[in-house]
């Protein structure tokens, strides 16, 4: 199996040895419990939620990344030809959730203006900065921070919390407190060990121990100081230039660039390819970075209902008859603009179907895979992937780095002709920084362990192998992969890639349909790995997020609300990661099901309710059901 091998005896390894983490035994991992003798997740909870011990020895660290050699909690993640892909609909809850939520927002404004009017008179010196002084004007606009100032930071201590060590399947949290109603946080001295499910690492790549960690190692000592050269002196290095052809090969287009940061990726792309006289169509929900490139490209928007393939259609057929505003001339060009995986409804492109839009009416295409590569599809090559849909048939792939892969920055993907374009004329390409080495030896030796490395071949065959015979989605060739990079057997043969797909894919259905079996109003498609559960109220989630914290097993969610969804749809998002087991997925439901009992937050409309102990012992069938 992928992330295991055999040991080749009867000895099991020991739940002590196989799950020690890298923390001293003082270390507090619970608020209520300090051990000074054992320092694992687990060994302060019942027998039966420890890891199986296995004849099988384990290759990874248990808080890092979970141990399951069990073969019935995998799922293969890709398109059903059964299943439907709808257009988005928000389930809302009952009545009285909503008046409750919206009174709930008219209380907190009301004493937030309250407090201000007597804040100003008695405590001038907090306000300074929000009132004119000494012919200056106002450093903020009291009106623009009045939702910071009086509703977010009462729930303050439910966002950044500082952490120590790897992100994987657990993490370390410092603890600290606030003395002046989140004004200010400072740090106890203590540590408490949590399930992550706050963090975008879908493959479970975020490791300090492994095969991808020891290639990183090993090329910083290939491009330390020391091995600088003209061409690092330029910013590319030969690492780039593979790094650029693997990403291509991944993605099973042309050429690829890659860019240092994410954000910029789109924010500097989409100004390169549009500019006055043409379109965007973008969703109506799409990312904010999106959203700035078409501001800074200067070109014409308009946006459709998110995911609506409808009301795209619509517009489509509006935009093109009409024409550019005024003069009414044809369009120069016409650009949509989509994500593959929304992060805040975990909802899927309706991809086929955009595909015989794009044939019918003949536009560009452009799809932000920033959540989805890597995460979706057989071979975790994104939504074309999933779909089964030609990769070439989409003009522009973006995508990054920071979530699947665990390293950083973004790329672009499409026709040669394009990306020699986009290097000349973006401007993430001529004014940034390049990715470091240590952030690129990342990126392929954990793209190459999805992909699987095919054998060494003579010169002759390896550069054929790098060349046009590559057929996607096959393995990526030896040619690829740096010549010092010595990636295990289980990474370079693709195994272990093909487990961590697999068990996501288990994962990730496995929540959402619990979830929804259990009463709760759950969006997004059935294989994302996002899952956002919807709280609504304001109050709820600031306790959902300290009550899921303060368990036995401590959990650490995401709480979403306002502007980043809309004021009445605050909810809680669920990051499904590989390194989770269905173990910590029970615990999951676990904890949302009493909680859920508690805040009166099950108001989902499924026809047929589940108990907890029927979703636990029925997770295979629920995973696999239509």
């Amino acid at each position: 199996m992928g992330i295991i091998e055999d040991s080749g005896s009867d000895t099991s390894l020991s739940i002590r040895s196989s799950i020690r983490t890298e923390d001293d035994s003082s270390t507090t991992y619970s608020r209520r419990v300090r051990s000074d003798d054992s320092d694992d997740l687990y060994d302060q909870l019942e027998r039966p939620l420890r890891p199986p011990t296995s004849e099988q020895h384990f290759t990874t660290k248990h808080t890092e990344f979970g141990h399951c050699a069990n073969e019935t909690y995998r799922h293969v993640s890709v398109f059903r030809p059964t299943a439907k892909i709808e257009a988005f609909v928000e389930e809302d809850p009952p009545y009285y959730i909503l008046v409750l939520t919206y009174l709930s927002y008219i209380l907190l404004i009301l004493f937030g203006h309250i407090r201000d009017f007597f804040g100003k008179r008695f405590r001038s010196q907090a306000y300074r900065h929000l009132m004119p002084s000494n012919g200056y004007a106002a450093l903020n606009s009291d009106f623009d921070s009045f939702y910071t100032r009086r509703l977010k930071r009462r729930m303050d201590d439910c966002f950044s919390r500082p952490i120590t060590g790897v992100p994987g399947r657990t993490l370390m949290l410092l603890d600290r407190v606030s003395q002046d109603n989140n004004l200010s946080f400072s740090l106890t001295g203590t540590k408490t060990r949590a399930l992550n499910t706050a963090s975008y690492n879908y493959l479970g790549f975020a490791q300090a121990e492994g095969g991808c960690a020891d290639a990183v190692e090993e090329g910083i000592r290939q491009y330390g100081v020391s091995s600088c050269s003209a061409r690092r002196e330029a910013g590319t290095t030969d690492l780039h230039q593979q790094a650029e052809a693997l990403v291509a090969k991944f993605v099973g287009h042309e050429d690829a660039m890659i860019v240092s940061m994410g954000f910029a990726t789109n924010s500097t792309t989409v100004p390169a390819l549009v500019k006055r006289g043409c379109l965007v169509i973008s969703d109506e929900l799409n990312h904010s970075s999106i959203r700035t490139g078409v501001r800074l490209s200067g070109a014409n928007v308009r946006t459709f209902k998110h995911n609506d393939m409808g009301s795209l259609e619509a517009l489509l057929r509006e935009v093109i008859s009409q024409g550019q505003p005024r003069t009414h001339r044809p369009w120069k060009k016409i650009l949509v603009i989509v994500e593959g995986l929304y992060s805040m409804e975990g909802t899927l492109v309706n991809l086929p179907r955009m595909m015989e839009l794009k044939q019918k009416y003949k536009f560009y295409l452009y799809i932000d895979e920033a959540h989805s590569i890597g995460a979706l599809g057989p071979h975790g090559r994104g939504v074309a992937n999933y779909f089964g849909i030609d990769p070439r048939k989409i003009d522009v792939l973006m995508g990054t780095f920071t979530k699947s892969f665990g390293a950083a920055g973004g790329y672009i993907a499409g026709s040669r002709a394009l990306i020699s374009f986009l290097r000349t004329r973006g401007h993430a390409s001529c004014y940034s920084e390049s990715i470091s080495p240590a952030v690129l030896t990342q990126i392929i030796s954990s793209m190459g362990s999805i992909m699987g490395v095919s054998p060494a071949l003579s010169d002759a065959s390896a550069q054929l192998a790098s060349g046009e015979t590559y057929v996607y989605p096959g393995p990526a060739p030896a040619s690829s992969i740096p010549t010092w990079m010595d990636l295990p057997p289980q990474l370079k043969d693709g195994s272990e890639g093909k487990t961590r797909l697999r068990r996501l894919a288990f994962n990730s259905r496995y929540l959402s349909r619990g979830l929804q079996k259990l009463g709760f109003i759950v969006y997004g498609h059935a294989d994302s790995p996002i899952v956002p559960l919807l709280l609504f109220n304001p109050g709820k989630m600031t306790l959902f997020s300290r009550l899921m914290l303060a368990r036995k097993l401590p959990i650490v969610v995401v709480v979403v609300t306002y502007p980043a969804t809309t004021l009445i749809s605050g909810r809680v998002r669920f990051c499904m990661s590989a390194s989770h087991t269905k173990e910590d997925v029970d615990l999951m439901l676990t904890a949302c099901n009493e909680i859920g009992d508690l805040l009166d937050l099950k108001h989902g409309h499924i026809k047929e309710r589940w108990s907890l102990e029927e979703v636990i012992e029925k997770a295979a069938e629920l995973v696999e059901m239509e």
